[in-house]
Protein backbone atom coordinates (compact mmCIF):
# COMPACT_ATOMS: atom_id res chain seq x y z
CA UNK A 1 0.00 0.00 0.00
CA UNK A 2 1.55 3.32 -1.27
CA UNK A 3 1.34 6.72 1.04
CA UNK A 4 -1.30 8.30 -0.57
CA UNK A 5 -3.26 4.98 0.36
CA UNK A 6 -2.41 4.93 3.77
CA UNK A 7 -3.56 8.57 4.09
CA UNK A 8 -6.87 7.60 2.46
CA UNK A 9 -7.18 5.01 4.95
CA UNK A 10 -6.08 6.80 7.95
CA UNK A 11 -8.87 9.42 6.83
CA UNK A 12 -11.48 6.84 6.29
CA UNK A 13 -11.33 4.76 9.87
CA UNK A 14 -10.55 7.99 11.42
CA UNK A 15 -14.19 9.77 10.07
CA UNK A 16 -15.55 6.00 11.16
CA UNK A 17 -14.51 6.40 14.47
CA UNK A 18 -15.01 9.95 14.72
CA UNK A 19 -19.06 8.97 13.66
CA UNK A 20 -18.98 6.24 16.28
CA UNK A 21 -18.04 8.75 19.14
CA UNK A 22 -21.08 10.95 18.02
CA UNK A 23 -23.26 8.28 17.90
CA UNK A 24 -22.47 7.38 21.28
CA UNK A 25 -22.40 10.83 22.83
CA UNK A 26 -26.48 11.13 20.82
CA UNK A 27 -27.11 7.80 22.47
CA UNK A 28 -28.02 6.90 19.46
CA UNK A 29 -27.53 2.89 20.41
CA UNK A 30 -29.62 1.72 17.90
CA UNK A 31 -27.42 3.07 15.34
CA UNK A 32 -24.27 2.08 17.15
CA UNK A 33 -25.59 -1.63 17.32
CA UNK A 34 -25.37 -1.23 13.34
CA UNK A 35 -21.85 -0.29 13.43
CA UNK A 36 -21.57 -4.17 14.29
CA UNK A 37 -20.76 -7.17 12.90
CA UNK A 38 -22.70 -9.69 14.66
CA UNK A 39 -19.75 -11.52 16.19
CA UNK A 40 -17.97 -8.57 17.07
CA UNK A 41 -16.53 -8.23 20.67
CA UNK A 42 -16.85 -4.84 22.68
CA UNK A 43 -14.35 -5.61 25.80
CA UNK A 44 -13.07 -2.92 28.57
CA UNK A 45 -10.43 -5.28 29.81
CA UNK A 46 -9.33 -4.55 33.72
CA UNK A 47 -5.20 -5.91 32.93
CA UNK A 48 -3.85 -6.36 29.32
CA UNK A 49 -3.88 -9.93 28.46
CA UNK A 50 -3.28 -12.20 25.38
CA UNK A 51 -6.86 -13.45 25.89
CA UNK A 52 -9.58 -11.54 27.29
CA UNK A 53 -12.03 -14.66 27.49
CA UNK A 54 -9.79 -16.50 30.25
CA UNK A 55 -9.73 -13.14 32.34
CA UNK A 56 -11.89 -10.90 34.48
CA UNK A 57 -12.90 -8.26 32.13
CA UNK A 58 -15.46 -4.84 33.11
CA UNK A 59 -17.18 -5.92 30.17
CA UNK A 60 -16.59 -8.67 27.23
CA UNK A 61 -19.61 -8.22 25.49
CA UNK A 62 -20.88 -10.29 22.01
CA UNK A 63 -23.98 -9.22 19.91
CA UNK A 64 -26.43 -10.42 22.21
CA UNK A 65 -24.58 -8.97 25.72
CA UNK A 66 -24.12 -5.44 23.46
CA UNK A 67 -28.13 -6.12 22.64
CA UNK A 68 -28.92 -6.67 26.31
CA UNK A 69 -27.28 -3.64 27.76
CA UNK A 70 -28.33 -1.08 25.12
CA UNK A 71 -31.85 -2.52 25.74
CA UNK A 72 -31.29 -1.83 29.97
CA UNK A 73 -30.02 1.55 28.75
CA UNK A 74 -32.74 2.17 26.56
CA UNK A 75 -35.45 1.14 28.95
CA UNK A 76 -34.39 2.51 32.04
CA UNK A 77 -33.38 -0.78 33.82
CA UNK A 78 -30.02 -0.17 34.54
CA UNK A 79 -29.58 1.34 37.61
CA UNK A 80 -26.51 3.55 36.38
CA UNK A 81 -28.84 4.73 33.73
CA UNK A 82 -30.94 6.87 35.60
CA UNK A 83 -30.77 9.48 35.01
CA UNK A 84 -28.55 8.79 31.98
CA UNK A 85 -25.09 10.68 31.75
CA UNK A 86 -24.33 13.42 29.15
CA UNK A 87 -20.75 12.96 27.47
CA UNK A 88 -18.38 14.65 25.43
CA UNK A 89 -15.76 12.72 23.95
CA UNK A 90 -12.79 13.18 21.93
CA UNK A 91 -10.75 10.86 19.99
CA UNK A 92 -7.11 11.31 18.66
CA UNK A 93 -3.89 10.09 17.94
CA UNK A 94 -4.87 7.84 15.34
CA UNK A 95 -2.94 5.20 13.98
CA UNK A 96 -3.12 2.44 11.98
CA UNK A 97 -1.49 -0.54 13.42
CA UNK A 98 -2.55 -3.30 10.59
CA UNK A 99 -4.02 -4.36 7.66
CA UNK A 100 -5.23 -7.29 6.50
CA UNK A 101 -6.76 -7.59 3.33
CA UNK A 102 -10.32 -6.20 4.48
CA UNK A 103 -9.69 -5.84 8.07
CA UNK A 104 -8.05 -3.12 9.75
CA UNK A 105 -6.30 -2.96 13.31
CA UNK A 106 -5.71 0.68 14.53
CA UNK A 107 -5.50 2.93 17.84
CA UNK A 108 -6.47 5.64 19.43
CA UNK A 109 -6.91 7.51 22.44
CA UNK A 110 -9.96 9.06 24.20
CA UNK A 111 -11.18 11.33 26.25
CA UNK A 112 -14.65 10.98 27.78
CA UNK A 113 -16.19 13.79 30.02
CA UNK A 114 -19.16 12.57 31.84
CA UNK A 115 -21.87 15.28 33.65
CA UNK A 116 -24.18 13.45 36.04
CA UNK A 117 -26.00 14.50 39.09
CA UNK A 118 -24.21 18.33 38.44
CA UNK A 119 -20.74 17.00 38.65
CA UNK A 120 -18.27 15.88 35.80
CA UNK A 121 -15.30 13.20 35.86
CA UNK A 122 -12.98 12.41 33.11
CA UNK A 123 -12.32 9.12 31.66
CA UNK A 124 -9.26 8.04 29.78
CA UNK A 125 -8.41 5.41 27.54
CA UNK A 126 -5.97 3.51 24.93
CA UNK A 127 -8.44 1.85 22.34
CA UNK A 128 -8.45 -0.47 19.81
CA UNK A 129 -10.55 -1.09 16.85
CA UNK A 130 -10.51 -4.39 14.67
CA UNK A 131 -12.68 -2.97 11.30
CA UNK A 132 -13.92 -4.94 8.65
CA UNK A 133 -13.99 -3.02 5.29
CA UNK A 134 -17.59 -3.65 3.05
CA UNK A 135 -19.38 -2.52 0.45
CA UNK A 136 -21.06 -0.43 2.58
CA UNK A 137 -18.58 0.56 5.29
CA UNK A 138 -16.54 0.02 8.12
CA UNK A 139 -18.14 -2.70 10.78
CA UNK A 140 -16.52 -3.21 14.33
CA UNK A 141 -15.17 -6.41 14.56
CA UNK A 142 -13.56 -5.50 17.83
CA UNK A 143 -13.20 -2.85 20.08
CA UNK A 144 -11.06 -2.88 23.29
CA UNK A 145 -11.33 -0.05 25.61
CA UNK A 146 -8.06 0.18 27.99
CA UNK A 147 -9.10 2.47 30.66
CA UNK A 148 -6.15 4.13 32.19
CA UNK A 149 -6.90 3.32 35.55
CA UNK A 150 -9.17 0.23 35.04
CA UNK A 151 -7.44 -1.28 38.12
CA UNK A 152 -8.48 1.36 40.52
CA UNK A 153 -12.10 2.21 41.83
CA UNK A 154 -14.53 2.76 39.17
CA UNK A 155 -17.90 3.90 39.45
CA UNK A 156 -21.03 2.65 37.00
CA UNK A 157 -21.17 3.74 34.25
CA UNK A 158 -24.33 4.85 32.32
CA UNK A 159 -22.98 4.97 28.97
CA UNK A 160 -20.89 3.02 26.38
CA UNK A 161 -17.13 4.39 25.72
Amino acid sequence: MNTIDNEILLWQVTQFIWHEAAILDAKEYDAWLDLWQTEGLYIIPIEDADDYAAVLNLCYDDDKMRRDRIKRFQDGFSISSAPPAVTVRTVSRFVIDAVDGNTVVVSCAEHLVEDKFGRQRIWAANVRYTLTSTDTGFRLQEKVVRLLNSDGVLNSFSYLF
